[in-house]
Order: C-alpha cells, then sequence, then structure tokens
C-alpha cells in the first residue's frame, strides 16, 4: 500500500512537470509581446500574440528609454529650385569663354560665382547656349535612390504623463542619388558637371552624414503601445563625413570617385514621424540646399522606421 501511494505521488509530480514544461514551450514573452501556441479542432497548430499591459505599465515607471540600432528604409528625392533660365542667359555672355582653352585657372577662377545664382549655376555645370542646362539632366530615379539610416543610439524623455515626449538621437544618414540622364561629376575645386559620351547602367552619388534629430513626440495611449498612435515632429542637423560616385558602364566597368564634389557640409532640416503600434513612417525634409553652390537642390527622404531593442 505504501509503494501504491509513493508510485501515485511520482505520477502526479511527472505529470504536472511535463504540463509545466508544455505550458513553457506553448507560450513565449518577447518584452511586452506574448505569443501563445494552440490548436484548431482540425489539430492545426495556430499562434495568437497579445499585448502585455502589465510590462508596458511597468515601464512607464522610467521616465527615460533607450533603444539601440533604430534602423529606417526609404527612398530620396530633392526639390530642384536651381535657376537654370539665368544659366542659360549667362550661357550666351561673353564670359562663357572662361571655359575655353587659353584662358588661365586664375582668370577663369576670378569669373566664377559661389552662390545659387545663374552665373554660378552656369559656372558648376557649364553648358554651351545650343544645348542649355535644364532640370531633366539631374532627375533621380526615386525608386531606386535609396535612403538608409542607423540610429546607433534614441532616446525618448518622458515630459507629461508619457504622452508627451521628447526624442532626440545620434545616427549615420546614408543618402543614394541614382541618376537617370548621362552626367559626370568632375571633382577638383570647384567641383563641375558635365555631360557624358557614354551611356551608363548605373549612376549615382552618394552621401554620408553624421545626424543628431531632436523631436517633440504625442502618445496617445503609452500604457498600450500596439495600440497606440504616435507622431513626432521636430529638427534634425548633420555633417557630410564622406561622399562618392559610383559609374558603372559597358565602355569603363566600374568607376569610383571620392571627393567632396561642393556639397554642402552642414546639413539642417525638419524631421517627422507617424506611427500606429509598430508601424513607423518617417521624413525628412532639408532646409539647406545639397550643394555649396550652383545647384539649388533640398533633399528629402520618407520610408520605414524599425524599432532596435
Amino acid at each position: 500500500m505504501k509503494y501504491r501511494i509513493l508510485l501515485t505521488f511520482f505520477t502526479i509530480f511527472l505529470s504536472a512537470g511535463a504540463f509545466a514544461q508544455q505550458a513553457a514551450i506553448d507560450t513565449i514573452q518577447i518584452k511586452g509581446l506574448i505569443i501563445v501556441k494552440g490548436k484548431t479542432a482540425e489539430g492545426k497548430s495556430v499562434f495568437k500574440a497579445y499585448q502585455d499591459t502589465a510590462y508596458a505599465r511597468q515601464k512607464l515607471k522610467k521616465n527615460l528609454h533607450t533603444k539601440w540600432l533604430v534602423l529606417d528604409l526609404g527612398f530620396n528625392n530633392y526639390r530642384d529650385k536651381s535657376d537654370y533660365p539665368a544659366a542659360m542667359i549667362m550661357s550666351l555672355h561673353p564670359g562663357g569663354a572662361q571655359y575655353y582653352p587659353g584662358v588661365s585657372y586664375s582668370q577663369a577662377y576670378a569669373n566664377k560665382s559661389f552662390d545659387y545664382s545663374g552665373a554660378a549655376l552656369n559656372s558648376f555645370a557649364p553648358r554651351m547656349a545650343s544645348e542649355p542646362l535644364t532640370p531633366a539632366e539631374f532627375k533621380v530615379m526615386p525608386a531606386k535612390s535609396i535612403n538608409f539610416n542607423v540610429w546607433v543610439i534614441m532616446q525618448r524623455l518622458n515630459i507629461r504623463k508619457h504622452k508627451l515626449n521628447l526624442i532626440y538621437a545620434l545616427g549615420l544618414e546614408m543618402n543614394n542619388y541614382r541618376f537617370a540622364r548621362n552626367i559626370t561629376y568632375v571633382p577638383g575645386y570647384s567641383t563641375t558637371v558635365i555631360r557624358d559620351s557614354v551611356n551608363f547602367s548605373k549612376n549615382k552619388l552618394y552621401a554620408q552624414y553624421l545626424s543628431i534629430p531632436l523631436m517633440l513626440n504625442f502618445n496617445s495611449n503609452p500604457a498600450r503601445p500596439g495600440r497606440s498612435f504616435e507622431v513626432s515632429l521636430g529638427v534634425q542637423g548633420g555633417y557630410l563625413l564622406k561622399s562618392r560616385t559610383k559609374q558603372v558602364s559597358e565602355e569603363r566597368g566600374k568607376v569610383r570617385l571620392t571627393d567632396d564634389f561642393s556639397l554642402n557640409k552642414w546639413r539642417f532640416g525638419l524631421t517627422g514621424e507617424v506611427a500606429y503600434g509598430p508601424i513607423k513612417l518617417y521624413s525628412n525634409f532639408a532646409l539647406t540646399p545639397l550643394h555649396d553652390y550652383g545647384l539649388e537642390q533640398y533633399p528629402f527622404s520618407v520610408g520605414f522606421r524599425f524599432n532596435g531593442f
């Protein structure tokens, strides 16, 4: 009788352990997300996800939240405000002779303008009056002009009840501008952009910035992140770390050139974010031109933002 009682208790103990182990396998928690495995009437496995509100409320006790390696993936383009009509007029001016052989470098340099006037544009991208410069020459292919950002650290500071917050970050902005036309940046001081005789299968300009965004954030439901609506607006500043061009053609193969290409060293603009639950969209609009002079192009980018950890 004694051994039967012990055997019964041992069987119950093993059953409880097996049940607990099965429960542990069937339920997974990743921070505030609970994933439960179940079965349908037909015996097929199904998974259901739930938001752990207790976990979210526990996080609200902290006023500073940090995320690492937040990623952005989107597309680039720019608003082109360059003075093309004035550049065409300047190409008719006798000063255009500065681009021909026989004129010394000092004379040519003294005649150059370093602003966003028609004269500066004609100097940056010199053209003959019979074939004037047009906006189409700097047209980009948005679907292939990729913007990829890595925010090494992003923090959110509570201002009021976690509904009003301050968001700031530090990271790298990597912008690709894929040109639709056969133009070539010729490095030097100063840079010039010419029409090339080669047909490029790939022709792009790459610019990388060290950037710091600062945004005011509104969160409609901090206790339930999976169902909250968020909007953030602010400013963003950046410094140009490096830039290069890459061209691919049958005639020249793959050619990479590294230079500053007269790009603006400093970048300042507006930035924003709209989110519902885990789905986030971002946008950046530059208030400073992409180039130091000549071309007056204001870049912007839009895309998806992926939470870090």
